[in-house]
C-alpha cells in the first residue's frame, strides 16, 4: 500500500509558494526589488505547474498593426503554435494572437492596485488579433477570450476579501475586467460569467485552489487562433 498522501502533496505545494512570498515581503526593504522578487515567485509557480503547452514570462504584447501593450508582469501564452516570439535585450515580446491570460503581481491588493491591473489587462485586450482558417477543411478558430487577473500576497483591506474588493472589481468595462485573482494569505476570487458576479473563496490553501481554478479556465479556452504571418511580414 502506498505511503503517498495527495492531501499532503497539495499542502506542501501551497506552503512552499506562501513561504517564498512571505520571505520576499518581510526580508526585502527596497520596493522595486521586492516587487521583482514577488513576480519571480508567481512566475516560478506557473512555470512549474501549468501544462507545458503554455509559456509564462514577463513580456510586452504586440499586434500586427504595430501597437504594443504596456509591460505585463505575467503573460501566459502559446509556444507550440506561435512561431513569432521576440527576444530583445532581455525583453520578451509576444504576438497578441498567442496570449491566453495576463496578470499583474503585487505585494498587497487595494483599490489602486486593482485599477492599475485593470489598465494593464485592457492594454492587451484592445490589441488587434488575426485568425486564419485551419487547413484541411476545419472551421476558422475564433480569437479566444484573454483572461486577466491580479496576484498578491496580502490585502490592505479589512476584511481582506470583502465588499471593498468587490466594489473595485465591479467597476470599469469589459476591456479591463479582471476574471480571477489570488491573495495568497487569504483566498482567491473568480468571475462567474453566467451571472457576471464575483465569487470570493476564503480557504486554507488559496494558492493551490487558485492554480486549479486557472488551469480549469485555460482548459475551457482550447487553442489560440492560427496567426496570420503575412500581416506581420508587412513590417519587414
Amino acid at each position: 500500500m502506498s505511503n503517498w498522501s495527495l492531501k499532503q502533496l497539495l499542502a506542501t505545494m501551497h506552503d512552499d509558494i506562501q513561504q517564498d512570498l512571505g520571505m520576499v515581503r518581510n526580508s526585502i526593504a527596497h520596493a522595486s526589488t521586492k516587487g521583482d522578487a514577488s513576480e519571480k515567485v508567481w512566475l516560478k509557480l506557473l512555470q512549474t505547474y501549468l501544462p507545458k503547452r503554455y509559456k509564462i514570462a514577463k513580456a510586452h504584447v504586440v499586434d500586427s498593426c504595430g501597437a504594443f501593450s504596456t509591460q505585463i508582469d505575467i503573460v501566459v501564452f502559446d509556444r507550440q503554435y506561435s512561431p513569432l516570439i521576440f527576444h530583445y535585450q532581455d525583453q520578451i515580446i509576444v504576438p497578441a494572437e498567442s496570449v491566453y491570460a495576463v496578470f499583474e503581481a503585487k505585494q498587497a491588493i487595494d483599490a489602486c492596485q486593482v485599477k492599475y491591473a485593470r489598465n494593464k489587462v485592457a492594454s492587451v485586450r484592445r490589441l488587434y488579433r488575426t485568425s486564419l482558417p485551419i487547413p484541411r477543411g476545419y472551421p476558422q478558430n475564433p480569437c479566444n477570450y484573454i483572461y486577466g487577473g491580479l496576484l498578491a500576497f496580502e490585502s490592505d483591506w479589512n476584511p481582506a476579501l470583502g465588499d471593498p474588493l468587490l466594489k473595485a472589481l465591479e467597476t470599469g468595462t469589459d476591456d479591463d475586467r479582471l476574471d480571477v485573482g489570488c491573495v495568497a494569505a487569504h483566498g482567491y476570487f473568480s468571475l462567474d460569467k453566467s451571472n457576471k458576479r464575483y465569487e470570493i473563496q476564503l480557504c486554507d490553501k488559496p494558492v493551490t485552489a487558485f492554480l486549479f481554478e486557472l488551469i480549469s479556465m485555460l482548459q475551457s479556452v482550447g487553442t489560440v487562433p492560427m496567426i496570420d504571418m503575412r500581416a506581420y511580414a508587412k513590417w519587414l
